[in-house]
């Protein structure tokens, strides 16, 4: 197997293990809020955490599943102009590709250093939730880390060790490893 390739496999893989992970994050709020709700409804005392605990994996699985919407290319997106330079002009289309896929670094590598100070700020201050007391800190960590990631496969994208937007695009089933193995469109 060639550099690239496992590159791009190892990008998946930890795109999947962040994307389940957040899967967990979103059962874990269903859960709490069933428990909640049984608890309110016949002894009258609802769990006090639910709230802040919610809130908090709400957000955590955003971020987690962020890189693998990324590396598949399931984000909404307006596709009108990339269409039409598909049909008139093969290098027009790479050239608005390749600066989408520029800008996707650029903002990547923006915000994350951005989020490094405030994640710091808040481990240093021991930042916790208002009623539970709940560290914050571990759910910070989360953004920079998935940005990163995102950062990173825009990164691969744009030199050809993972497929373009339109080539990872196969019905797949979302299984590991199945993403085109070559970086050029599908024919």
């Amino acid at each position: 197997m060639t550099f690239p390739k496992l590159v791009g496999r190892g990008l998946e893989y930890l795109a999947l293990f962040l994307a389940l992970l957040g899967a967990g994050g979103m059962v874990a709020i269903v859960g709490l809020i069933f428990t909640s709700v049984i608890l309110r409804k016949f002894f009258n005392a609802p769990l006090f955490f639910t709230e802040e605990v919610v809130g908090i994996l709400m957000s955590v699985s955003l971020f987690l599943t962020l890189p693998m919407v990324t590396l598949r290319s399931s984000h909404i997106r307006v596709t009108i102009l990339t269409s039409f330079l598909e049909r008139k002009s093969r290098i027009a289309y790479g050239g608005v590709i390749a600066l989408a896929s520029v800008i996707g670094i650029v903002f990547c590598g923006w915000l994350v250093l951005e989020a490094v100070p405030w994640f710091e700020f808040g481990m240093r201050l021991k930042l916790k939730t208002e009623t539970s007391r709940i560290p914050l800190y571990p759910a910070m960590a989360v953004l920079p880390i998935s940005v990163f990631l995102m950062g990173v496969i825009f990164f691969a994208r744009l030199i050809g060790w993972i497929p373009n937007d339109d080539a990872a695009k196969p019905d797949n089933g979302g299984r590991p490893g199945s993403l085109p193995s070559n970086a050029g469109p599908q024919s």
